[in-house]
């Protein structure tokens, strides 16, 4: 054993006191209160998680700038055209603009169609395998399957069998946004905790009732995870299927196609970043649906 003065602390002290200040007491927890130091510090890691994207951000424009200036030739830099052009020469041109935003709107409206179809049809593949290990083993193969064939080679197909308007478009993006929703919502109905399965058994509860009361429910992160990545995935369809079946009103694929051949590089990064932005947004809401379905209970760590 050893010996402690008056008035030193034994490490074991400093360590709960130390965990006193860092973890709310339950007192804290019971007023719904939280000790300063753990305010400051979800406030300075909040402060940093905002922070950082913008130093990216301005480090990439940085260089986006060193590349037109300093390593392009004057002749070339169309190839690469400097950041501010894309608001001179295409934002604030309306013979850019006219063009680009109701195409914008018509690759939403594909985007939102195909995801919602994938999302229907994911949900219920996922579910008919999650029931049965026999129609798992028929269904998942071709799941596979259909991830692993490359879009590409089935585009023209589709073109041939339902023709090149916004049938075949809604279709190129099921096929691509389809398997993520099918694979996340099987890994998290069958990721059930045995403990609940077999709570529910003791109370004779039905399949239905346990896939409605517990899989389900408890599958809902894993199911939102895979439809942030399938909304992703929808907007490359949409584009895809734009920059292949190039009939009907155009989408924002067709003006891509349109820029590049006419060689006009500020609408052509115009468009890029619209079409990136139209990416983001439609992952972000799914985030957003993710934390208001799910609530803060999921990520209750990310806060300690």
């Amino acid at each position: 054993m050893t010996a402690t003065l008056p008035g030193q602390t034994t490490p074991s002290e400093e360590t709960a006191v130390t965990s006193t200040l860092e973890s709310p007491t339950a007192e804290a927890v019971a007023t719904g209160t939280t000790p300063a130091p753990v305010v400051r510090r979800r406030r300075g890691r909040r402060a940093m998680n905002l922070a950082l994207p913008v130093v990216v951000f301005a480090a990439l424009i940085g260089v986006w700038y060193a590349i037109t200036y300093l390593v392009l030739d004057p002749g070339r830099r169309f190839l690469m055209p400097a950041p501010h052009t894309l608001i001179t020469d295409a934002l604030l041109d309306p013979t850019i603009t006219e063009k680009v935003w109701p195409a914008l709107g018509r690759s939403i409206v594909v985007t939102f169609t195909g995801l919602a179809i994938a999302i229907v049809i994911g949900m219920l593949w996922a579910i008919a395998m999650s029931q049965s290990k026999a129609v798992e083993s028929s269904l998942y193969p071709y799941a596979v399957a259909l991830q692993c064939i490359p879009i590409l080679a089935l585009v023209p197909l589709i073109g041939f069998w339902f023709g090149f308007g916004f049938p075949s478009r809604v279709i190129v993006c099921v096929m691509i946004a389809l398997f993520p929703i099918v694979s996340n919502t099987l890994f998290g109905i069958q990721s059930v905790d045995r403990g609940h399965h077999e709570l529910f058994t003791l109370h004779k509860a039905s399949r239905l009732t346990r896939l409605l009361k517990l899989q389900l429910p408890a599958a809902l992160p894993a199911i939102f995870a895979g439809f942030r990545i399938s909304a992703g995935l929808s907007v490359v369809g949409a584009i895809v299927g734009d920059l292949f079946f190039k009939q009907g009103e155009p989408g924002l694929g067709i003006l891509l196609s349109n820029f590049s051949s006419r060689l006009q590089g500020a609408p052509l990064f115009f468009t890029i970043v619209v079409t990136a932005a139209l990416g983001f947004a439609v992952f972000f809401l799914f985030g957003w649906l993710s934390k208001l379905v799910v609530g803060s209970w999921y990520d209750q760590s990310r806060d300690r």
